[in-house]
């Protein structure tokens, strides 16, 4: 799978923009602040149809137009194109020239996995970040698990609103009750299987990475102890006062351990980076297994922030990439990597919102 051409208009600091690439190992080099981020911005949202800098779509239109378009073509088994445009008045996505009308017949056309200075969010931010990369991940490797997440999502937030009026409607209750449950009951299935088989992938990555400085352990905290049904009906009175439902998967917590410790609280920077890291290279490794091939890597000038030791155990994600032909877009300042890496590179020099082979 790689991504064949990216087209941007009016999207960020690139007027227009017309670009193939091929597989391999793409350098974007560049002084801050001149568009190389915003490239991998582009390629994560053909992907996901978000952004990972975690803005909206309006931050996202060239300063003073109206909005932006941008398109992809995707090698993959077969050949896909994929069209995107966004104003505030008007929304459009099409695959291979049809309209998409739900997300489960596009997400999966692309598959990214982004290293970027936001996933210290991962270690360092809300459980809500942990949620949503463990949802992301079986998106990405169980097709029945985004509408099932979809299905949960409309059920809570009817849920909530009817406990935010003045009067509640105890029939309606229980029939929003009865999905969330249902739903809740399978998505917490789903991330407690996925833990056995993501966790040792993470952990033999942060031990190459950091040297095996610390042992990494992952827990799984549900706020459902034991019937899901039963726990909800008795937190009730505290629903009404909070008017809001306090349990169910989306109050659930992944908790990441450094030698049994808290990473949040009791790692340094460094440790919190590095895990970070390794969580990304786990699902990167995850998603080859299951799908066979690898997704495109997107990584935005990580290289800097790592001391050697940790630069070298993070090299044989990229060498593996290239031995399967997949597909990596790295943005850097100065090339900072071993020369036998570099010489691989098709380099591009981004300058001002223009990119050109370097």
């Amino acid at each position: 799978m790689h991504l064949a051409q990216l087209r941007l208009r009016d999207f960020r600091n690139y007027g227009r923009m017309d670009v193939t690439f091929a597989p391999g190992f793409h350098l974007l080099l560049g002084d801050n602040a001149q568009g190389k981020t915003n490239i991998l911005e582009a390629i994560y949202l053909i992907a996901t149809l978000r952004s990972f800098r975690g803005v909206g779509s309006a931050q996202m239109v060239r300063h003073e137009q109206k909005g932006y378009f941008v398109g992809g073509k995707i090698s993959a088994q077969g050949e896909h194109e994929v069209k995107i445009y966004w104003s505030s008045r008007e929304r459009n996505l099409t695959l291979d020239s049809r309209p998409v009308r739900k997300l489960t017949d596009y997400l999966g056309v692309l598959r990214t996995v982004v290293f970027c200075t936001e996933d210290l969010q991962l270690i360092k931010g809300p459980g809500k970040a942990r949620r949503r990369f463990l949802d992301l991940l079986l998106s990405q490797t169980h097709p029945t698990y985004l509408p099932l997440l979809q299905r949960y999502t409309r059920a809570l937030r009817s849920r909530n609103a009817l406990l935010k009026r003045p009067s509640l409607d105890p029939h309606a209750l229980e029939s929003f009750s009865r999905e969330l449950i249902a739903a809740g009951t399978e998505l917490v299935r789903f991330r407690t299987e996925l833990l056995p088989r993501f966790a040792p992938l993470a952990q033999r990555a942060y031990r190459s990475i950091s040297n095996e400085a610390e042992e990494l352990r992952f827990e799984y905290n549900s706020s459902v102890r034991n019937d899901f049904g039963v726990e909800l009906a008795q937190s009730h009175a505290r629903e009404r006062g909070y008017r809001s439902t306090l349990i169910g998967p989306h109050r659930d917590e992944l908790q990441l351990f450094l030698n049994d410790k808290p990473a949040a609280q009791y790692g340094s920077e460094g440790q919190k980076r590095t895990l970070a890291i390794a969580m990304k290279m786990a699902q990167t490794e995850y998603l080859t297994e299951i799908h066979g091939t690898p997704p495109v890597l997107l990584i935005d000038d990580i290289m800097g922030e790592l001391d050697v030791k940790r630069r070298s155990g993070f090299l044989p994600l990229l060498r593996h990439a290239q031995l399967a032909r997949g597909q990596v877009f790295m943005t850097a300042t100065e090339e900072n990597w071993p020369e036998e890496l570099g010489r691989a590179a098709q380099r591009w020099k981004v300058r001002e919102g223009t990119i050109a082979r370097g």
